[in-house]
């Protein structure tokens, strides 16, 4: 399998040189030459198979030669050696919990699996290699978890200053070792935009090793795939489901809507977005019109220029006609997001976090009376666990939220950031010094 970039001048390259650049050099995205086709024997009998058989079968081809079988099948156990349990909240309303790895979010997969592509492909190597990573709540603590200790590997994470909850911050502030938070005064596209300028600064690049750990990475990006496959080994309608699937960066959906090209029964994708509505009028218009992000209390989808739109538009080779036949986008605000948190933990004892929330309130909306339709129904993706939301969460359902015992620990670490202007000079300087 190779990969081209979707700005078509850079030369194709391989997994590996895609991992290790993370962004093509002429700065477009790495996509892949050929969608695999799964067999309708592998999609007939998914039920039968255990999760790690699962990732080996899809992930194997994009992967290719760059990782030996052996090596690639304990990658993919070691990535998701945690549940993906698919709920049943009420009728035929279903939630993907995604929030039971080691950091309570849905990017611990992708972020695992790269940090052991990565660690793979430095095993003879006496270079370091830096990873670069913008994150706008969740993906700091999955790739701070995941690259902790790897050897030869140097991570930077920038975040938003006061834009990412308490636990968010600890998670990818506390941990020390090869892992180096920087805390921006600005926003996520500010944090986005100096990692893409330092991929394209001859200077940095001639000093250092980048790469990205942002879903813009192939090796973030593909695995995310398996989780949309372990939903619907549990599905147990006779109709596909609709997925909803919060959206940011469009990462994730991207990875869903790329799974149902390759084989995986769909019936519909929805991207359920915040105030950050680029996408959807996006779909309405049929303009594309990035705009200056808008802070909300789902704070890990306030992007407004996601970068993976493009991915998605690739797949459809940019007929937007094509592409609304799969995919909706919704946009809701923060009092319906509050007020869906409120109403799901009453009526059926569920407590959502607010990007789950999100996806919950677009998934009813678009399926309306089909709710109530025994023969399909819906999933959303919960993204993350509601504890690191304590103060959304809380005050909506008027409940404190127990701590999971496996973060209780990140209370009595302490905080270790760098404060930086938005300026890539200034973080330019920093990384020629350091």
């Amino acid at each position: 399998m190779n990969y081209y970039s979707l700005n078509k001048i850079s030369p194709p390259a391989t997994f590996e040189e895609a991992t290790i650049k993370g962004q093509a050099p002429d700065k477009g995205l790495y996509f892949p030459s050929t969608i695999p086709t799964l067999s309708k024997d592998f999609i007939a009998n998914i039920k039968t198979k255990s999760k790690e058989e699962i990732g080996f079968e899809v992930m194997k081809p994009f992967v290719g030669e760059s990782i030996p079988d052996d090596v690639l099948q304990n990658i993919i156990t070691e990535t998701i050696n945690f549940d993906f349990p698919l709920v049943n909240v009420h009728n035929n309303v279903y939630a993907l919990e995604l929030f039971h790895g080691p950091t309570l979010a849905f990017k611990d997969v992708g972020a695992r699996f790269m940090s052991r592509c990565l660690g793979y492909f430095n095993r003879n190597k006496n270079q370091h290699t830096t990873v670069l990573v913008a994150t706008s709540g969740d993906t700091g603590g999955a790739v701070a978890n995941g690259f902790l200790g790897v050897d030869g590997v140097d991570v930077i994470i920038l975040y938003p200053s006061k834009k990412v909850s308490v636990v968010q911050e600890l998670q990818l502030t506390t941990l020390g070792k090869n892992i180096s938070a920087l805390e921006i005064n600005g926003s996520f596209d500010d944090c986005q935009a100096i990692v893409k300028e330092a991929f394209a600064d001859a200077d940095l690049n001639k000093k250092l090793t980048l790469t990205s750990a942002n879903s813009i990475n192939v090796a973030r990006w593909l695995p995310q795939q398996l989780y949309y496959f372990f939903a619907y080994q549990q599905w147990q309608h006779e109709e596909p489901p609709v997925i909803s699937v919060p959206s940011g960066n469009f990462g994730n959906i991207c990875a869903g809507i790329l799974a149902h090209v390759s084989g995986l029964p769909v019936k519909h994708f929805i991207a359920a977005c915040n105030a950050n509505d680029v996408v959807p009028q996006f779909l309405q218009s049929g303009e594309y019109q990035p705009k200056k992000t808008i802070a909300t209390i789902s704070n890990a989808m306030d992007v407004g220029n996601p970068s993976n739109f493009v991915r998605v538009l690739e797949l459809f080779r940019h007929q937007i006609k094509d592409l609304k036949n799969i995919l909706s986008s919704y946009s809701i605000g923060d009092a319906a997001t509050k007020a869906t948190i409120n109403e799901v933990f009453n009526q059926y004892n569920y407590t959502l976090d607010p990007h789950g929330a999100v996806g919950y309130y677009a998934l009813i909306d678009y399926l309306g009376d089909g709710v109530q339709n025994s023969s399909g129904g819906g999933i959303f993706l919960e993204t993350a666990h509601p504890v690191k939301f304590p103060e959304t969460v809380e005050e909506a359902i008027n409940t404190k939220i127990e701590i999971p015992d496996n973060i209780k620990y990140l209370f009595n670490q302490q905080k270790r950031s760098i404060q930086m202007n938005a300026s890539f000079d200034d973080f330019k300087e920093w990384m020629m010094n350091r």
